[in-house]
């Protein structure tokens, strides 16, 4: 026994040592210290002859160092001992390094001949070429390895390949026909995809993709083509296109709405409420899932809701009691009840009746998430109401149940808007130094902006005066008093003309003129941030925002495509960047919009 525990023991010293001899070895090679890696990996090797690892870093130190002839010592013996196929790739690009191309040419020819003899030897023989970057080599042995046996499949790798070189057609040939031979690659396929549609710069990936998929959806009529088209569509954010290859889909298998709902939900995160809308009424008009038409009546209502003017507001609220008549008080309508809630609240200006709707939700037997919504309506109404105090104590409450989730975040964030409102800026800038570095962007994004409103003000003005009526205005924008926001917004421009607060002042007085549909007024505000504040962090929006009124609102197109385009070139960090590139293609007419 004594003797078995000595020899384990020495084995694990042993593997030890080894273990810290190979990280010396892969430090030194790592920083270029060849000699003393040469070295090390010397060892390495004669301690485990039969290492693959070992002999290629020790090969790789000799070349470096520019020892040919004993990498080629080394290379010869080894394939005397041990036929390799990718043995004779090694040695045929050494030779290659001594500038020998005639004996190199011969090797890589033999490495060939093994793929004829035994068509299985490609993987060997093609990993090396392409670790030497000798692509086009990997690649005709791939090649050759397919002509002799039909059978075999090599797509994924030459796809890859041809991506490497610079062929993309070609490339999107070989992973389509992966990906429908081998459906269990999807997610693996449509990755590279993604990658060379984010990195497109000159516009050729994508309609080249596009042309692939309709040209196979047309020649097969397979719903798996449909299902790749949609995924592109959605790719490119052309949520319309996506929905006719989701619909042609239904029809086929009528059974299955999961993926038309994500489209709506996609569309609608993407403030497309058009086409979100048409998504949302099919959805209606073809599912008998109670669930399901409780998810569309919400998203419907609240796109309605978010468009309404005073003068709708008696249809919509006949409108959600009659959906909370056909389906019930319970967990399943919570989303409803709380539509109902904000609405009374935010929008009929009766808070008391919200907060009633919202504290007989909470007798519900709910999960922990949506009693967490719920407390979150609660809080925003209690806010509203300027109940300061008792609006934190519920924003508290969900931070702490929920602090490593979303909502979690969330309400964090209001916390600090809530303590901003009331013009506790020392404590609002505290919570937000935190928030900046939140996991979901969104809010880390809106963290930042907030944060520097208040740093830069305060820097600027130590009695933050600007800010205070900054902050209150702000304020009556969120009780959605918009037109005494828009006075109070104008008031701090006449009073504080020089203030750090003069671009945000623009931009929101903006954003309410675009609430009220006087879509020219807007557009003047948002002239004066891109004319008069070269540096201001708004001048993305500003240009966004004044494409999608030329675009959307007043049919002047080459209007609005001067704006994206400027957006583009300008502000290429811009949360809108995508959508702004997405939608200059369209108006110039691309052909893969």
């Amino acid at each position: 026994m004594k003797s078995f525990l000595t020899f384990f023991a020495f084995l694990s010293f042993t593997s030890t040592v080894w273990g810290q001899n190979e990280q010396l070895a892969k430090m030194y090679f790592d920083r270029g210290e060849f000699e003393k890696a040469l070295q090390s990996y010397d060892e390495l090797y004669k301690s485990q002859p039969g290492n693959t690892p070992y002999f290629q870093r020790l090969i790789e130190c000799h070349q470096q160092l520019e020892q040919y002839d004993a990498a080629e010592a080394l290379l010869v013996d080894r394939l005397k001992r041990i036929k390799q196929p990718g043995m004779l790739v090694e040695l045929g690009y050494n030779y290659q390094l001594k500038k020998d191309l005639v004996n190199a040419e011969k090797y890589y020819t033999e490495a060939m001949d093994d793929v004829r003899v035994r068509p299985s030897n490609v993987y060997s023989v093609a990993t090396v070429f392409e670790r030497k970057v000798l692509l086009d080599k990997a690649l005709e042995a791939y090649e050759l390895a397919v002509s002799l046996d039909p059978k075999s499949r090599y797509n994924y790798q030459m796809g890859l390949l041809y991506g490497q070189l610079g062929k993309p057609d070609k490339m999107i040939e070989k992973f389509l026909d992966e990906v429908y031979e081998n459906p269990q690659n999807n997610i693996q396929i449509q990755n590279q995809f993604s990658r060379f549609l984010s990195n497109d710069p000159d516009e050729i990936f994508a309609p080249q993709l596009r042309k692939a998929l309709l040209v196979r959806a047309q020649k097969s009529q397979e719903i798996f083509w449909n299902q790749m088209l949609s995924w592109f569509f959605v790719q490119q954010k052309d949520f319309g296109k996506a929905f006719v290859q989701e619909k042609a889909i239904y029809i086929r298998e009528p059974n299955n709405f999961e993926n038309i709902v994500n489209l709506a939900q996609m569309a609608l995160e993407e403030k497309e409420d058009d086409t979100a809308t048409e998504i949302l009424e099919f959805i209606l008009e073809n599912t008998q899932d109670l669930d399901l038409q409780i998810q569309a009546h919400y998203y419907l209502t609240d796109v309605r809701l978010n468009q309404s003017f005073p003068k709708e507001y008696a249809a919509l609220e006949s409108h959600l009691n009659t959906l909370l008549k056909q389906y019930g008080i319970s967990p399943y309508t919570l989303t409803l009840q709380q539509l109902q809630a904000r609405f009374y609240a935010f929008y009929l200006n009766n808070p008391e009746q919200g907060k009633t709707i919202l504290q007989k939700a909470l007798q519900m037997p709910l999960n922990k998430f949506q009693e967490a919504e719920v407390k979150m309506d609660l809080a925003d109404i209690l806010l509203f109401q300027e109940k300061y105090h008792q609006a934190l104590v519920y924003y508290t409450q969900i931070e702490e149940d929920l602090k490593n989730d979303t909502m979690g975040h969330e309400a964090s964030l209001k916390a600090a808007q809530t303590s901003y409102y009331k013009a506790d800026f020392e404590w609002a800038l505290a919570q937000l130094k935190v928030l900046k570095s939140a996991s979901t962007q969104l809010i880390a994004n809106d963290a930042l902006e907030l944060f520097l409103l208040i740093n830069d003000s305060t820097t600027e003005d130590s009695t933050q005066t600007a800010l205070k009526r900054f902050a209150k205005a702000d304020f009556i924008k969120y009780q959605n008093r918009n037109q005494e926001a828009l006075i109070a917004f104008q008031n701090i421009l006449e009073d504080h003309p020089k203030a750090s607060i003069v671009d945000i002042s623009l931009y929101r007085i903006g954003q309410l003129f675009e609430l009220t549909r006087d879509y020219n007024k807007a557009l003047e505000h948002y002239q004066k941030i891109i004319d008069e504040h070269p540096e201001s962090i708004y001048r993305d929006e500003a240009f966004f925002y004044s494409g999608q009124i030329y675009q959307k609102h007043l049919d002047q197109l080459e209007k609005a495509k001067t704006m994206y385009e400027a957006l583009i070139f300008n502000h290429q960090d811009s949360i809108h960047f995508v959508e702004a590139r997405k939608r200059y293609r369209q108006l110039r007419g691309d052909a893969n919009i």
